[in-house]
């Protein structure tokens, strides 16, 4: 004959019967230990592009590059190697007939440490603005305290 008895929330059957219920931490213990030793195992994986670079120094250039020197003085006047140039139209004319060339120049940009940065920013916002590629910038030791 079969009682049952009310415990709590469940009903369970008398004791000549067997439990039903699985113990479920252990299985989740594995589990955890198994996917923490696949992270362990699977190798990382970098987002390095290997290229097979070639080894030795590259012959010299024969041809030296043209530089165009860009200048802005304490009074942030723009200098077209060593010429002045107030019309910013005629600038932007000059750096798009540089850029046209098939060669183009390096153009070093040295601005003085006294020079309005707005006068600067918006002579290297031209030079990208003309699709010149080869910029530095000269003279920044002047900045270093």
């Amino acid at each position: 004959m079969r009682t049952r008895k009310k415990a709590g929330r469940r009903e369970s059957m008398a004791a000549e019967e067997p439990m039903m219920d699985i113990n479920t931490t252990p299985l989740i213990d594995v589990m955890l230990v198994l996917l923490i030793m696949l992270i362990i195992t699977i190798p990382i994986q970098l987002d390095a592009v290997k290229i097979n670079m070639p080894v030795g120094n590259p012959p010299p250039s024969e041809i030296k590059p043209e530089v165009l020197r860009l200048e802005v003085d304490e009074r942030s006047h723009v200098l077209w190697n060593s010429e002045v140039v107030d019309n910013p139209a005629d600038l932007e004319r000059r750096l798009a007939q540089v850029a046209a060339q098939a060669e183009q120049p390096e153009v070093h940009l040295r601005p003085d440490a006294k020079a309005q940065y707005a006068v600067v920013a918006g002579l290297l916002t031209s030079v990208q603005r003309a699709g010149l590629t080869k910029l530095g910038i000269v003279g920044s030791e002047q900045f270093v305290p």
